[in-house]
């Protein structure tokens, strides 16, 4: 008999028929050579019944039926791809060994695990294990098939992360729901990531800021010319400043210290699939969803990376040769001038910047492979051109600097200078035919008020036992600044350390266990707040919406923080992690889940509930022109989604297949109009108030003096009147300061004060 081959999508399992049964026979729906049939799932299959399956009375939504814990969850084929499923089911017949060739990971260990459970398959079954679908590294795999067992651990971890999924998304859903009437999405992972988005939100519109300034010094010695910045605690007052300015400028100094040290920088880590994505987010705005599917057309369909869906920055000791074929297959191509460039000797066993055993798992880090590509479209071939530069950048030395620092005493104040001296480029040489804007690759955030570094490529150098002079002294005003919202470049950071800040990569690479979802996953997260409503886009930017503000609070407001916890959630995909690895056990971890998807229901139950009214917003369409008093300029009132009308969530994504129509509009603040009393919302051009329709013309244009107004800028005109002092330029194109100002409250009308 023959042996079936399970691959995770079609153009896998053509990709692995082309490479072991050259001349198998095409079936449409399989590949039948004369060892091996070979067929695939298309995604999920299989999934995990809905409430209903289990008892009728859960078709209608209704609090007194929770929790909703069955014994043995039950499975349900998608009736979408149910004829594939049948294929599977029949041609596993004809075979007495099967192979697990899904993707190499938890969630294709799930996908082929359903399947198996659900069609009751009792045959051998072989686990294909690899990082790239070239028809070398296919074969090599298949005459390496390891036995299932081995990855027992990792079906036990997949099963129960979708179990916990649907325990905790059913009940948390439906309890939600119906207690307050409109359909309120609650997740595992994305109830946490909601919360850090709103607590980022909270802590801007919290934000005072603080004005500061700053003593800048220009001094002379000789040919030399360098800048200092004054050193003592934060001046808050301007005549301060002006004090310590006019006291210094003009007047001879000395040489306090000056110290001078070799640095070098090495290239920054090989990419995993979250660097990535906030890579490509932060150069060409993509989506962490767009840069996953770039990605994995890149490894499906032209072959030319490894497994994109990879945690680690890292390589086996394997994989070295590998790196210096793919190094050797890019002369020619139109990085043939940097592959001249570069040498196989950094890449070696020993480098520990590369070669990291212990920090590899199931997939080493992203790599070009030896396939050179042929026709990518634009942005494959930007996000390609990532992960080229990224490989190349090891295969060079560090690059070396001359760190300077001085010290500089004027008039008994002390200056501190900063210069970073390039003595050799090493590995940025790779990004030198780069624009400027897409030269460095992200490294290490600066802190946005540290002082700045002068970097230069010119000798620089003093003489530390003579004399110096204070050129002159200049006062700058400068104001402290909120939290930045999140794009989701840094939301996906925010997530993989579980809402902790980290900047350090080895306290970062410690906490990839316990980060919010995994890297596979944390793109549907993302997208999944957008569907939900939850969250919207203003450019890169994410903004919270109305809804997603409430979720968070009447869940915080219940007593169930512990569901909008980043921490809490790290800790459970820690504990994933080690049932995987075979260090905890799902029995354990399962028995816990299920006792907190009663106590979120408890907690839900004895909450008080919210008038539908708080989740509904009118979302004013700006006028072009002023219209009569109690015109509606056509805007529509959203409408929350029904629980009674709303179908229970899918396992995957619970209660996700109702939602209202309309997004849902932030809120700004309440209306400044006397006597109005009501609520200002960002519409498609303009702020306007929910009472339009009722003849309030409150409106604030967004595009006003020349610049797109924030919400942070409209929040502070309603309430305060006036925005803090903003830089422009004047009719002759000097930079002046001016403050917005709320000239008239009843129309919204506005006038520049300086």
């Amino acid at each position: 008999m023959k042996t079936l081959v399970i691959a995770e999508k079609p153009d896998m399992g053509r990709n692995i028929a082309a490479a072991i049964e050259p001349r198998a026979a095409n079936k449409r729906s399989y590949l039948e050579g004369e060892r091996y049939i070979i067929t695939w799932a298309i995604g999920h299959l299989i999934t995990l019944a809905e409430p209903d399956h289990y008892d009728d009375k859960y078709k209608k939504w209704n609090l007194a039926h929770l929790p909703i814990i069955p014994e043995n969850f039950k499975l349900i084929p998608n009736a979408k791809t149910k004829d594939q499923l049948n294929v599977i089911a029949d041609l596993a017949k004809r075979c007495d060994r099967l192979v697990n060739a899904c993707d190499a990971g938890r969630e294709g260990q799930h996908i082929f695990s359903l399947i198996q459970r659900y069609l009751k398959l009792t045959h051998p079954v072989q686990r294909l294990w690899i990082s790239d679908l070239t028809p070398e590294t296919i074969r090599a795999g298949f005459a390496s098939l390891k036995d299932a067992a081995e990855y027992e651990n990792l079906t036990k971890a997949a099963k129960a992360r979708s179990e916990a999924d649907w325990l905790i998304g059913m009940n948390g859903s439906r309890a939600f729901t119906t207690k307050h009437n409109v359909l309120l999405s609650v997740g595992r992972v994305q109830t946490p990531v909601l919360a850090l988005v709103y607590d980022r939100q909270i802590q801007i519109e919290a934000f005072g800021a603080t004005k500061y300034y700053e003593v800048h010094a220009i001094f002379e010695q000789g040919d030399v010319m360098y800048k200092g910045v004054w050193q003592g605690e934060r001046l808050h007052s301007r005549e301060a400043a002006d004090k310590i300015a006019a006291k210094t400028s003009g007047k001879p100094g000395r040489i306090e210290s000056y110290e001078v040290k070799d640095t070098k920088e090495y290239p920054y880590r090989l990419f995993d699939l979250t660097l990535l994505q906030r890579e490509t987010n932060a150069k060409y705005g993509f989506s962490a969803k767009k840069t996953l599917d770039v990605a994995q057309a890149l490894y499906e369909k032209h072959k030319v990376i490894s497994y994109p869906r990879t945690n680690s920055n890292y390589v086996n000791e394997q994989n070295i040769p590998e790196m210096h074929r793919a190094l050797d297959a890019l002369r020619g191509t139109a990085y043939d001038a940097l592959v001249a460039g570069a040498s196989k000797r950094f890449v070696h066993k020993g480098n520990p910047n590369v070669c990291n055993p212990s920090k590899v798992e199931d997939h080493h880090a992203i790599l070009p492979t030896h396939k050179r590509p042929g026709t990518l479209t634009p942005d494959e071939q930007k996000v390609y051109d990532l992960i080229v530069r990224r490989f190349l950048s090891h295969f060079y030395p560090a690059a070396e600097y001359k760190q300077h620092t001085v010290l500089t005493e004027v008039e008994q104040e002390r200056f501190k200078t900063s210069v970073k001296q390039l003595l050799d480029l090493g590995w940025k040489v790779v990004y030198a035919d780069l624009s400027p804007d897409k030269k460095k690759p992200r490294g290490k955030a600066k802190d946005d008020e540290e002082e700045d570094e002068a970097e230069t490529d010119a000798p620089f150098s003093i003489d530390a036992t003579a004399g110096v002079k204070n050129v002159s002294s200049e006062v700058k005003e400068k104001e402290t600044q909120p939290p930045k919202p999140f794009t989701e470049g840094t939301l996906l950071k925010a997530m993989e350390s579980a809402g902790k800040q980290i900047e350090d990569d080895e306290l970062r690479e410690a906490m990839k266990d316990s980060g919010l979802g995994t890297p596979a996953t944390r793109a549907a997260t993302i997208e999944r707040l957008k569907q939900v409503e939850y969250i919207e886009m203003q450019g890169k930017r994410i903004v919270i919406t109305k809804k997603g503000r409430m979720a968070i609070e009447l869940i915080r407001g219940a007593g169930v923080e512990l569901l909008a916890s980043p921490e809490m959630t790290g800790h459970w995909e820690r504990r994933l992690t080690e049932i995987s690895r075979g260090t905890a056990a799902d029995e354990a971890f399962m028995a816990k889940v299920k006792q907190f998807a009663a106590f979120i229901v408890d907690k839900v139950r004895m909450s008080a509930g919210v008038s539908r009214s708080a989740f509904e917003s009118e979302r004013p369409a700006p006028r072009e022109r002023k219209p009569a008093a109690g015109s509606s300029s056509g805007a529509k009132k959203p409408r929350a989604a029904s629980p009674k009308t709303a179908k229970a969530g899918s396992s995957a994504s619970p209660a996700g297949t109702a939602t209202a129509t309309v997004a849902a509009p932030s809120a700004i603040g309440v209306c400044p109009r006397d006597g109005c009393g009501g609520t200002i919302f960002m519409g498609r051009k303009g702020y306007g108030c929910s009472h339009y329709k009722t003849g309030c013309t409150f409106v604030i244009w967004k595009e006003s003096f020349g610049r797109t107004l924030t919400d942070a800028m409209v929040r502070s005109l309603i309430e305060k009147g006036r925005t803090s002092k903003l830089k422009w330029k004047d009719e002759r194109g000097e930079p002046i300061e001016a403050r917005i100002v709320l000239k008239n409250s009843k129309t919204g009308e506005l006038e520049l004060e300086s």
